[in-house]
């Protein structure tokens, strides 16, 4: 490490002293047996991904429970039985010092720490992924990072699994080895159970014909700890959409819009998705709260190495790759957890090789090899994630 990095480390650890002794004075108050604490993606997230189902779950299970949400923008719309806080660090500690469970898909902040009568289920915002984690990515795997994942890990109590493949990674990949909770994904259980129902809805919540086909554009997050400064990149696609809409409507049929989706973490910093032209079939959803409800209605999901290429799969929803970066990415983050035959994704690096794929699309063969990826892993996504998670807090509240 050169002296910077040295510099900016001991900064952190300085922070973190600081609110360990918060969190110890904070303790003066007694745990609420009947409160839980949500969050995702460190606060910039709104009400999605795991945490969200769970939630709801709860809810239906326990509408006694007081469910509090951190977040930075509290505006955002959640239900009327959770109450959104501002994600401030005397509000953030507070109530993790108070809550007998905690929910979150994230780190929690360097420094935090728990009770033994406190409950932490770490849901992680992926199961199954592309990108190296932790570990495995080798010299590209910051100091600070690994500090604030040992951290964390050393705080749960579980984190979810989904296959035998994540519990066998997990040591290596979070930095984690103690028990999982192997339920499968909450996110992935609207995917299996409605997406019926999730068709009608984003077509009418988006004004668009109930016959309008819908392809989901949803690549993933750039940036982390670089250099020991948090960057969060946004880089203009490169896919031309119009080609790719005329691709779709020779292969599939119909009138193809296209559904645009930032990261959680860069959509809390920028309206929409960048780009380099603007289009009526171009619809931005990034501002909508979770990714599930979206991609439970389209018909087809492109991303680069977004994890949900992965939920979208067990969903039996169809998936193409585009990633023009390949080799700058895996520069920058390190080499990726899967060889390509070992994917059930076909992978374009160009737009030429994206239209290719789509005029050679077999949807037999495509959920043949992802049945067979989901044996060969061991993988459980049968749309009851969220009952099994909830059934599990359910019994930690009711043994005190």
């Amino acid at each position: 490490m050169d002296t910077n990095d040295i510099k900016y480390i001991e900064m952190r650890k300085r922070k973190a002293r600081r609110l360990s002794l918060l969190f110890r004075l904070l303790w003066v108050f007694p745990v609420n047996k009947k409160k839980v604490v949500f969050s995702a993606f460190e606060g910039d997230g709104g009400f999605g991904c795991n945490p969200r189902y769970i939630a709801e779950e709860l809810h239906k299970r326990r509408p006694d429970l007081q469910m509090v949400w951190l977040l930075h923008d509290t505006t955002k719309e959640f239900p009327e039985y959770i109450k959104t806080i501002k994600d401030t660090t005397f509000n953030t500690a507070f109530h993790l010092a108070t809550s007998k469970v905690w929910i979150d898909n994230y780190r929690k902040p360097f420094g935090t720490l728990k009770r033994k009568t406190q409950i932490y289920i770490q849901t992680w915002h992926a199961t199954i992924g592309f990108k190296a984690v932790g570990l495995f990515r080798g010299d590209a795997f910051p100091e600070i990072a690994r500090l604030v994942s040992e951290w964390d890990s050393n705080l749960a109590d579980y984190f979810l699994s989904n296959s035998e493949y994540c519990d066998r990674v997990y040591p290596k990949k979070l930095l984690y080895s103690g028990p999982t909770l192997r339920v499968g994904s909450p996110r992935v259980d609207p995917l299996i159970n409605n997406k019926e129902e999730l068709h009608k809805e984003i077509r009418e919540k988006l004004s668009l014909n109930e016959n309008i086909k819908l392809v989901l554009f949803a690549p993933t997050f750039r940036g982390g700890n670089q250099q020991g400064q948090k960057q969060v990149i946004a880089e203009t696609p490169q896919i031309d959409f119009d080609r790719l809409i005329k691709a779709l409507g020779d292969k599939f049929g119909g009138e193809w819009n296209v559904l645009l989706r930032l990261h959680p973490q860069l959509s809390a910093k920028l309206d929409e998705m960048p780009l380099l032209s603007k289009d009526s079939r171009l619809i931005d959803v990034s501002q909508l709260p979770d990714i599930s409800e979206i991609m439970g209605g389209c018909d087809l999901v492109i991303t680069d190495y977004s994890s949900c290429a992965f939920d979208a799969a067990f969903a039996k929803i169809p998936v193409l790759l585009y990633a023009d970066d390949i080799q700058e990415y895996v520069k920058n983050r390190g080499q990726f957890m899967w060889k390509r035959e070992e994917l059930p994704f076909t992978i374009a690096e160009n737009n030429e090789e994206l239209e290719d794929n789509i005029k050679n699309f077999d949807l037999d063969k495509y959920l043949s090899v992802a049945h067979k990826f989901i044996k060969r892993n061991e993988v459980i996504e049968d749309g009851h994630a969220s009952e099994r998670v909830a059934k599990e807090v359910e019994s930690f509240i009711q043994k005190l």
